[in-house]
């Protein structure tokens, strides 16, 4: 029942705006109307007195009051000066307005405020006329006093005040019409750029467009709107951005297990196998599986908590190392070695985090060697440093400065089926642990990638 009754607000701020508008507006005529009215009501009620006033002062110069009794004077004007006046003498009536009977409410009227002399003024509502304003004087003599009472009709004044009530309350209207109009059409303009800005953002946001609204030439407000869609913008397309690196490197870093997977099915498969070999098969994928699944749960826990991702661990590094060798799947004429001189290090990281930043060196090191990779590790202050060897041609020189810059390649055409993702997201996932990946330009023999990570 509540509901029904309540009355629905209006649901877009401009209809909100302009019915606050509307409501200051009706308070503020309604004040100001009725405090218009009063005063004027006062002023005609003070107009109303001073006349009467003046008639008291015109019957005071028919009043002889030297002797010991007051006497009336007869003039030319008797009959005009007749006309609603009461003159007595102490409490005795001695002359009264020939249309007004003795026990009339207005004679009684007169009677009161001639027995109180104190020059006081009322208003009586009589049958005919209508509302009758009263006013005493005494006109104190050497001998006698004498207290003259006229009375006015109010009724011209009452239609005056009427009527300028009337029309207060019709420019009253017209005025709350106007200012609801305008303030409709006013808010309007004022928030049609907002919704231009809103479409703009909701266009730009959904492909993560580079446009921006900026601050020239917009109003204060305005340009702290756009300053805050900007950063929004920004922020959904760094989202957009990360989302996009995410599966990029996904998808590159399950290429190999995948990989593995599909050749040691299509080997199983080319010829009946032993009971043996289908065990060390299903071993292979188990191993592969188990890679994918270590892979997304590192990229997944470092694009969800970023840099908390990888949180400090210690691992063995020479283990790690030969894991990762053995699992590359390199080819015959390419042969992959640890160092024998790799001391016994430990890096400030965790075991699958190590995996996936020296993952990517070696993949591309086995890629373009043609004989030798050479994995190599070592103390450096503060840290330890791995480094991957190839002796393939090397990286070109026109290349290095774009060599970490995601989805570039050397040369798109080698034949390889990078997606150059690998050496970016080694690069990432180092430095979330205060680490780098590094190319070494002294290098000639090939290529050298050198990986710095803190001490475990």
């Amino acid at each position: 029942m509540k509901g029904l009754l309540r009355r629905p607000a209006p649901r877009t701020l401009r209809g909100r705006l302009s019915l606050v508008a509307l409501t200051t507006a009706a308070l503020l005529m309604t004040v100001l109307t009725v405090a218009f009215n009063l005063v004027l009501e006062r002023h005609l009620q003070h107009q109303a007195d001073a006349e009467l006033g003046n008639r008291a002062d015109a019957v005071a110069t028919t009043l002889d009051t030297s002797g010991p009794r007051v006497r009336i004077l007869e003039t030319v004007n008797d009959r005009l000066l007749d006309a609603n006046v009461w003159i007595y003498s102490g409490a005795r009536l001695l002359e009264k307005p020939p249309s007004t009977a003795a026990d009339s409410a207005l004679t009684k009227a007169a009677a009161r405020l001639a027995a109180r002399r104190d020059g006081v003024c009322t208003t009586v509502a009589a049958g005919n006329p209508g509302t009758v304003r009263l006013c005493a004087h005494s006109l104190a003599g050497s001998r006698s006093t004498a207290t003259v009472v006229t009375a006015l009709d109010l009724a011209p004044y009452r239609n005056s005040a009427d009527a300028v009530l009337l029309g207060s309350l019709v420019l009253d209207s017209v005025m709350l019409a106007c200012t609801y109009g305008l303030t409709r059409l006013a808010v309007g303009r004022a928030l049609r750029p907002v919704g231009t800005m809103t479409d703009q953002a909701t266009e730009w946001s959904s492909v993560g467009s580079d446009e921006r609204f900026g601050g020239a030439h917009q109003p204060a407000e305005l340009a702290r709107l756009g300053a805050s869609l900007d950063a929004l913008l920004d922020r959904i397309r760094t989202v957009l951005g990360h989302e996009r690196q995410l599966t990029g490197e996904l998808s590159h870093e399950l290429r190999t297990p995948l990989t593995r997977i599909v050749i040691e099915l299509d080997w199983w498969r080319a010829r009946p196998r032993s009971e043996a070999e289908t065990r060390a098969t299903h071993e292979v994928i188990a191993e592969a599986a188990q890679a994918m699944r270590t892979i997304c749960d590192t990229l997944l826990d470092d694009a969800r908590e970023g840099a908390h991702a990888t949180a400090p661990g210690a691992t063995a590094v020479e283990p790690v190392l030969c894991r990762l060798v053995d699992r590359l799947g390199a080819p015959e004429q390419v042969k992959a070695v640890v160092d024998p001189a790799v001391p016994e290090l430990t890096a400030g990281v965790r075991p699958a985090l190590l995996e996936r930043i020296v993952s990517p060196l070696l993949a591309n090191a086995v890629r373009y060697a043609r004989s030798t990779v050479t994995v190599s590790a070592q103390p450096v202050p503060g840290g330890v440093r791995i480094s991957v060897t190839d002796d393939g041609p090397g990286v070109p020189a026109a290349f290095v400065g774009d060599l970490f810059q995601p989805g570039r390649r050397a040369d798109p055409e080698d034949g390889h089926d990078g997606a150059g993702l690998g050496l970016p997201l080694a690069r990432r996932l180092a430095r979330t642990v205060g680490g780098e990946v590094s190319h070494d330009p002294a290098f000639t023999g090939g290529a050298r990638f050198r990986t710095d990570l803190p001490a475990g």
